[in-house]
């Protein structure tokens, strides 16, 4: 099974690209774990990213044991271990062991060069550039890292060329 993470800062298109690709490639899809932990509890304390880092990563796990040729994951650990970075200053050390753990076939990384548009759960709709260059460094190590970065009609086409370039 291929996997496939769809990573980069809020309202970037990583929703939108993991079903579109699940829907195309017939794949499965993991959603972001935190929208159905902050649903029942929307206000959180830095502990509490422990618990949806756990979350995500299970519910990946999960997935990865059933049958199909692509999984597609709408965020990893990457995007909590920033967001703990950004809001607390440091991250729990079991969120970046849980994160060394997570292996991906390909890493897409979306570029906020889209429109923002406003969620409940978001927070950073000005910092959005700043942001990505704290995912670029953050997954500075993987070799497997590719840019989405054209305009919102034109990066499922992107995104599936590069996920086909997976079987050549």
């Amino acid at each position: 099974m291929n996997k496939i993470l769809i990573t980069g800062p809020e309202s970037s298109g990583k929703s939108y690209l993991a079903k579109a690709l699940a829907k195309h490639f017939n794949g499965r899809l993991i959603n972001e774990y935190v929208r159905t932990f902050l649903e029942n509890k929307p206000e959180y304390q830095q502990q509490d990213l422990l618990t949806i880092a756990i979350g995500q990563f299970n519910s990946e796990r999960a997935m990865y044991k059933k049958s199909g040729n692509y999984l597609f994951s709408d965020t990893g650990l990457e995007v909590i271990k920033i967001w703990s970075l950004e809001k607390y200053g440091n991250v729990d050390q079991k969120i970046l062991d849980l994160e060394e753990q997570q292996n991906y076939d390909l890493i897409l990384l979306c570029k906020p060069n889209i429109p923002w548009e406003y969620d409940e759960l978001r927070e950073n709709e000005y910092d959005r550039d700043r942001l990505y260059e704290l995912y670029v460094s953050t997954l500075a190590h993987r070799n497997n890292v590719v840019e989405i970065n054209e305009n919102l009609e034109q990066r499922l086409g992107q995104a599936i060329s590069y996920v086909e370039g997976l079987s050549s």
